[in-house]
């Protein structure tokens, strides 16, 4: 299978992207297949998942967490570094801005994903580091 940047998963993966950081949390659940899992991961000492995995499975666990992590970020502010993918492989790199309360700050984001034979994310893996 051929590797693009305009993939199939590539164009699933992104389109739930830009879905959730617009807060559109109905299109980006759509991608999701039911039975999903979510690794997320950082080094950073002042982030919650400081060299440990937070994990979720299942659509309902993943929404949640989405759902918690989008209210920081800012819409419209979903920039595209790189993408590679096939059919059912992903690999999406970009920044979004968030607003914490008390800084507005970039994530930059690496997530991986595979997309089931129903063409929606049955696993994600998160890797970010927060600056200002």
């Amino acid at each position: 299978m051929t590797v693009q940047n305009d993939s199939h998963a590539v164009q699933v993966a992104r389109a739930q992207v830009e879905a959730w950081s617009n807060h559109d949390l109905a299109a980006a659940r759509v991608a999701v297949a039911g039975n999903a899992t979510l690794a997320v991961t950082t080094t950073q000492a002042e982030t919650p998942a400081v060299n440990t995995v937070v994990s979720t499975t299942g659509i309902d666990h993943y929404m949640a967490g989405l759902e918690n992590f989008v209210q920081s970020v800012i819409p419209g502010s979903f920039r595209e570094i790189a993408a590679l993918g096939d059919d059912r492989n992903a690999l999406l790199m970009f920044t979004v801005e968030a607003d914490n309360g008390s800084a507005k700050v970039t994530l930059a984001n690496t997530r991986l994903y595979l997309l089931d034979v129903d063409h929606k994310i049955t696993a994600e893996q998160v890797v970010y580091f927060v600056s200002s």
